[in-house]
């Protein structure tokens, strides 16, 4: 059985380039060791990316021992489900694209908060 995405399609890879995921695949897969629920794909934004470092969640300085680059304004990234409900309720949330965004999320948001913040720009 194929990973399903929010709209109950096909789960859409959210980024190669930087390389995002739990399993660093380019999705937003998950299993039970995800404790963390990277399920949520996003388009980053400045404002984003601040209110998560000051949430004690540093997502813009790089860390190679964890083969990660650092995230800038308007990349894709495979977000913590709860980190983008802290976001939303704190009126920063970033943009979701909903075509990667694992079923699963469903479990911390409704479709509705999802939809809308839907990225309605290109894809890939």
């Amino acid at each position: 059985m194929e990973t399903q995405n929010v709209l109950g399609t096909a789960l859409v890879p959210c980024s190669y380039d930087p390389l995002t995921g739990y399993f660093r695949d380019g999705c937003c897969n998950t299993d039970a060791s995800d404790l963390g629920s990277h399920l949520v794909c996003v388009r980053v934004t400045k404002e984003f990316l601040a209110f998560s470092v000051a949430r004690g969640n540093d997502l813009v300085t790089p860390r190679p021992e964890y083969r990660f680059a650092g995230l800038k304004a308007g990349d894709r990234w495979c977000l913590c489900a709860n980190r983008w409900r802290e976001a939303l309720e704190a009126g920063m949330a970033p943009p979701v694209v909903l075509e990667s965004t694992h079923l699963s999320a469903l479990r911390f948001v409704t479709l509705e908060q999802l939809e809308k913040h839907r990225f309605h720009g290109v894809l890939h």
